[in-house]
């Protein structure tokens, strides 16, 4: 079997980019597994105009397991059982309160506590943080996690696929977010082609 991925939503502005990356996995046959801070499940309500249990029970009924932030009793939890079953981990979109939990080693959260033991075991850590402007406190994170292997990056689309709709924009960060983790795609235009 395959493994899979662990994403982890945060309460930063940007919902679109985890139902997108949502759909695109189930389309692509990957095994999610996913933790949603109580933020997030405010800002997909708002951002996304539904229920978060409507977001939750979608794509449950697609085969995504959902994890309590608080439940640290959560296989996720575990270096073992992170390594054995899961490629990497996605944040996505990353709060700049997540960078900097990450950045420092504080584990108040199972998306923390994923985060910390991603690092530890060396499994694959992407940090899509949601953020404008970036002060400096932001960019020595991004820079601390950078220097340990962590991709952390601010999300921005490209523009040389000629986007003409906001999930054109969408599926570029999410499609760049696939690559990191060698998954083949095709969700956006690549360069020259």
């Amino acid at each position: 079997m395959d493994k899979g991925l662990v994403l982890g939503i945060t309460g930063a502005s940007g919902s679109i980019y985890a139902f997108r990356f949502l759909e695109h996995a189930i389309r692509l046959k990957l095994k999610v597994e996913c933790i949603v801070s109580e933020t997030a499940e405010r800002v997909i309500s708002y951002e996304l105009d539904k229920p978060f249990e409507e977001f939750k029970s979608y794509f449950s009924s697609k085969g995504v397991r959902f994890h309590s932030p608080e439940n640290f009793f959560a296989p996720l939890a575990s270096g073992s059982y992170l390594k054995e079953k899961f490629k990497g981990v996605v944040i996505l979109p990353c709060s700049v309160g997540t960078l900097g939990a990450v950045a420092n080693g504080i584990v108040s959260n199972l998306i923390h506590r994923v985060c910390d033991v991603s690092i530890k075991e060396n499994i694959p850590l992407i940090l899509a943080v949601r953020e404008m402007p970036l002060n400096a406190i932001h960019l020595e994170n991004m820079l601390k996690l950078q220097k340990i292997g962590v991709k952390a990056f601010p999300i921005s689309p490209g523009f040389y696929g000629k986007p003409s709709t906001i999930e054109d924009l969408v599926d570029f960060a999410v499609g760049k977010i696939l690559d990191l983790l060698e998954v083949n795609h095709q969700i956006y235009k690549r360069w020259g082609l």
